[in-house]
């Protein structure tokens, strides 16, 4: 009994021998490796190997890629707010006609539609809607200050920020500018989180073209999704805002989406070069462009809010438009350049320092300016009560104006410097329309209840415009009146072409009111015209 157990091991041992000496005899020794290695090769999936060997300038690449999203990943955040505001309809429109889009809180996908709040709130949370929606931020301390952009928080009853590795903290409002767009917001680390600020560049050196990425919180869904393109175009301005807001964006192709706003735009070594901010769109979401605000402006608002809570900007005090070519032959500049004052303001800073209507400021402190968004821009960053020094070009020399910044609080009503001559009405034989062909726009005498109605004293009226003429490209519309020609006041419409004949094949400086805006615009006038 007791040798059973042995007695079946043996048997086992005996009948394993005796199948392994059968498999051989039939497959034989390499039979058995062929049919293993047929099974191997049958798991085995795609080709053995890669079909391309990448260069190593493209690998190089690659690498630096991966590089900056590893390292500016960790100090961007997702900012999830609860706004309660009334419904806004001036930023639809400007969108729908212009195709920009801010991203404001309840413009960011489902999160952000707009939440009726039920009867039994209070009359003062009654008056508007709750929502919620989120952005992004940048930290740019160790200790929790955040930059985003205004339009974020704006109207926000409660802020929350989520950290690249998932801890949630709650952050209050240091400070914010409207006319940038910015604003500052504060966390409290807890223990054992570290926060990872951005290393901040210099906007001044980017350069159109270099690769950049885009990192923010699209859709507010997508946590730290990270982009790449390249500096499209600098010292963009988004026509349609108006006003006193500083614009002046670095454009990109990097893909900028709902929920991207108040993140950053970084440089290939990982310095932070704007905040990126709108997009060009006609459908609400990324289609091709994308729009940030230089870190040279932010550094100045981000100062400014830290010290205080609020913005002590400075202001010349003028209206500016950007120098065209034929403004620039009408005033005597040898390249297409600076900005040209339209009007000063009474009791302004500009008003102080001799600035007049038709100068063309080429430099602030030493820095070329060549469209009004750039010198809006360098302007800004400065406060008031500093001094900065401005190149003009006025009648043909270039001269030094210093001018001591004001805050806007100093000053008043935009008033037009036109002057308001003193002479009596147009002769008899000078009132016939003139028509000038090659131009396209036809002039008429003011009628009496023309000068009442505009309060001026003498000028011409557009009385016909030719679609797409040299006049309509300009902006030269039916009811404008020319108030000066070449510096002359115009007294009458046979005067007005007088001055254009003797300009004929130069460029002539218009001082036209259109409505209540008086503007000068430099026409190029033909050899010939009728």
């Amino acid at each position: 009994m007791k040798n059973r157990p042995m007695l079946a091991a043996l048997v086992l041992v005996a009948l394993g021998v005796v199948i392994g000496a059968a498999i051989v005899s039939f497959f034989g020794e390499d039979g058995i490796t062929s049919a293993f290695a047929q099974v191997r090769k049958r798991i085995e999936l795609g080709s053995g190997q890669p079909p391309v060997k990448i260069e190593s300038s493209a690998q190089v690449l690659n690498n630096a890629f991966v590089a900056v999203s590893k390292a500016v990943n960790p100090s961007v955040v997702t900012i999830a707010v609860v706004t309660e505001r009334k419904a806004d309809p001036r930023m639809k429109q400007f969108e729908d006609f212009f195709g920009f889009r801010f991203f404001g809180p309840n413009q960011r996908g489902q999160r952000g539609q707009p939440q009726q709040q039920p009867e039994e709130q209070d009359d003062e949370e009654q008056q508007g809607f709750r929502s919620q929606g989120s952005g992004s931020g940048v930290i740019l301390t160790g200790d929790g200050f955040i930059v985003t952009n205004n339009h974020v928080i704006e109207d926000a009853k409660d802020i929350t920020v989520t950290t690249f590795d998932g801890h949630e903290l709650k952050a209050k409002l240091i400070g914010r500018d409207e006319l940038t767009d910015l604003a500052v917001i504060k966390v409290e680390p807890k223990s054992g989180i570290t926060l990872t600020p951005s290393f901040v560049g210099n906007s001044d050196e980017v350069q159109v073209g270099e690769w950049v990425v885009a990192v923010g919180n699209p859709f507010g869904t997508l946590q730290s999704t990270i982009t790449a393109g390249i500096v499209s175009a600098k010292g963009r301005g988004l026509s349609g805002r108006g006003g006193y807001n500083v614009e002046n964006y670095i454009q990109t192709d990097a893909a900028i989406n709902p929920g991207n706003s108040g993140g950053g735009l970084f440089n290939l070594e990982g310095k932070l070069i704007g905040i990126n901010t709108a997009i060009a769109t006609r459908t609400g979401a990324f289609q091709g462009y994308g729009f940030a605000i230089p870190v040279n402006l932010m550094r100045s608002v981000v100062e400014d809010l830290l010290d205080d809570g609020k913005i002590n900007r400075g202001y010349i005090g003028v209206q500016i438009t950007s120098v065209n070519e034929a403004t620039a032959k009408a005033v005597g500049l040898d390249k297409i350049s600076g900005v040209m004052v339209q009007e000063v303001m009474k009791n302004s800073a500009g008003k102080a320092a001799g600035l007049q209507e038709g100068d063309v400021i080429l430099e602030v402190d030493g820095v070329p300016v060549k469209t009004s968004n750039e010198l809006q821009s360098l302007v800004s960053m400065r406060r008031a009560g500093d001094n900065v020094n401005l190149a003009v070009w006025r009648d043909g020399k270039r001269i030094t104006k210093t001018v001591t910044l004001k805050a806007r609080d100093d000053e008043k009503e935009i008033v037009a410097e036109a002057g308001r001559p003193s002479t009596p009405a147009d002769k008899e034989q000078d009132n016939a329309p003139i028509k000038f062909d090659n131009l396209g726009f036809t002039v008429e005498p003011l009628t009496g209840a023309q000068r009442k109605e505009l309060d001026i004293s003498s000028g011409v009226v557009i009385s016909k415009v030719t679609p797409y003429g040299e006049a309509a490209k300009i902006g030269l519309r039916p009811g404008a009146v020319i108030l000066k020609a070449d510096k002359q006041l115009v007294q009458s419409a046979k005067q007005f072409q007088d001055i254009l004949t003797a300009k004929r094949g130069q460029a002539v400086l218009l001082q036209v009111k259109d409505g209540s805006v008086v503007r000068l615009v430099g026409l190029e006038v033909p050899r010939q015209d009728g």
